[in-house]
Order: C-alpha cells, then sequence, then structure tokens
C-alpha cells in the first residue's frame, strides 16, 4: 500500500549546487568582469558579494585559466545563451558519409546520368563519394574501359567536387573517391589576412 507523506511536509533533500557558480567557486581569487567592462583580480568572496550587490551570480567561465576567469551575470540568462550556443553547433555539425555509386563497365548514358545526379546531390550535401566500377567474368579484360569512365565521372563533377587520387583496382572493382569542392566563400576564409595598405605619403613641401 502505498504511503504519503504528512500535510506540511517539507523535503530536507539539500539544494543542488550550481558547479562554477558564487560559493561553489573553489579558487581563492578569480579575474572578474563586471557588467560596466572593468576587470579586476579579487578574491573570490569579494567578486561575489560585488556581483550579488548588482542582483548577479558570479560564474566562472574559464576555470583552467590562472587565475580563473569569472563574470559577473544573471545564471539563468548564461544557461539560455549556453543551451542555445549548443544547439546552433549541433545543428551546423554534419556528420561526413561515404556514399557509394556503382558502375559496369558498359553502363549506358541514361544510367549514367541518373547516377550522376545522386552523386551532385550527395556532393551538395556535403558528403563524399566513391564510384565504384565492378567487374564480372571476363570483363575484367577491360580495365581501361572502367578506369575512362570514373575519369569521365570525375570531369563532369570537377565544378562541385575534388577528386581525391587517380582511380585504384583492387581485386574486381576499379573506385575513385570524390569530396565535396569547398565554396569560393570558404576559400575566401582560408586565404590569409592581408596586411593593412600604408596610407599615401604626403606630397613634399614646394
Amino acid at each position: 500500500m502505498a504511503t504519503f507523506p504528512p500535510r506540511g511536509y517539507q523535503s530536507r533533500r539539500p539544494p543542488r549546487i550550481r558547479e562554477n557558480v558564487n560559493e561553489a567557486i573553489r579558487a581563492r581569487e578569480v579575474r572578474a568582469i563586471f557588467p560596466d567592462g572593468t576587470v579586476e583580480i579579487m578574491p573570490t568572496s569579494a567578486a561575489i558579494r560585488r556581483a550579488q550587490e548588482l542582483g548577479l551570480d558570479l560564474i566562472c567561465i574559464a576555470p583552467t585559466a590562472e587565475p580563473p576567469v569569472a563574470k559577473a551575470m544573471d545564471w539563468g540568462q548564461w544557461q539560455y545563451e549556453l543551451k542555445k550556443k549548443q544547439h546552433e553547433a549541433k545543428r551546423k555539425q554534419h556528420l561526413v558519409q561515404v556514399k557509394e555509386i556503382k558502375f559496369r563497365p558498359n553502363t549506358d548514358d541514361h544510367d549514367y546520368d541518373f547516377k550522376k545526379n545522386h552523386a551532385i546531390r550527395f556532393l551538395k550535401e556535403g558528403n563524399r563519394v566513391k564510384a565504384v566500377v565492378q567487374f564480372r567474368g571476363r570483363e575484367i579484360a577491360h580495365v581501361d574501359l572502367g578506369k575512362k569512365l570514373l575519369l569521365r565521372f570525375a570531369e563532369d563533377l570537377k565544378d562541385i567536387g575534388a577528386v581525391e587520387g587517380q582511380p585504384r583496382l583492387e581485386g574486381r572493382n576499379a573506385h575513385l573517391l570524390i569530396s565535396p569542392a569547398k565554396t569560393a566563400k570558404e576559400k575566401e576564409k582560408e586565404k590569409p589576412p592581408r596586411p593593412p595598405v600604408p596610407p599615401p605619403s604626403a606630397p613634399p613641401a614646394v
């Protein structure tokens, strides 16, 4: 039979301690950052009092720094922003997969175009494409046809895909790996920043 606590009963379970917040900060001193932009190395207890006077919490945002960095802010707002950043990072994260597309040495143009369109879609989604030509029976005597097909495939995808090496023969299969080509925006980000252009020198006084 289920039993229920008497009316007015209050649980004696201790409140959950928020890690790296206020009194839970173990460091003796911190590099404290306050809303007005001031940064000061001070005893942790003093930083907590100052944050609480502002109606805020002291949150250790870099516990491994020397000394640890703590910021006076609203704990609820900080949790909201942290979860928002984690959600955004998870949304942008993309698990790269290798999509395999199989051909035969005598693949006709219709089937070739159909599979090429699949490869285009895979590359645009950020996945890699492994093109495989399978040889059966006496077809292995025509390896050159398979390699030509793979090179044609790579040429047709050169605008959106970057070939990783040359076609390789393993057993009765020839294969070629293609990765998504970097966009112009990504290439621009990888370029080293240009040095600032010095201002033109003043003309000599006459």
